[in-house]
């Protein structure tokens, strides 16, 4: 596992985001999907400042990193660690979460899931 919120930051890359979201978006779930793409999205917002992109960089990071806190090749669990992590960066950054950053969101999402979209942040 990382050592370092550094290490988790070398992890992103967005050629690495999508793969990871295009292979494992069933079996993290549209909850945990969703998050990282709002995530992603408010991270290229033209008035977000390098703190919070570095907090979402990370974030993005840990979801990606294969060695994390709760391995998400494990059962049920898997992305809970995941998902913790993604909603205190998305706590943190929230004034920069835009309407339309969890619109593509929730667009993107819905061509993962198809089911119907919805609001996913806190």
């Amino acid at each position: 596992m990382a050592d370092e919120p550094a290490e988790f930051e070398q992890a992103y890359s967005e050629r690495s985001f999508w793969e990871k979201i295009k292979r494992f978006s069933l079996a993290a779930g549209r909850e945990v999907v969703e998050h990282a793409l709002v995530l992603y999205h408010t991270m290229s917002g033209p008035d977000v400042p390098a703190w919070a992109k570095t907090t979402i960089t990370v974030a993005l990071g840990y979801f990606i990193f294969p060695a994390d806190a709760i391995p998400d090749i494990t059962p049920v669990v898997g992305y809970a660690d995941d998902l913790g992590v993604l909603v205190a960066a998305l706590a943190t950054v929230a004034i920069h979460v835009t309407p339309e950053a969890k619109r593509k969101a929730s667009e993107t999402a819905e061509k993962f899931f198809g089911d119907g979209p919805r609001d996913p942040a806190p």
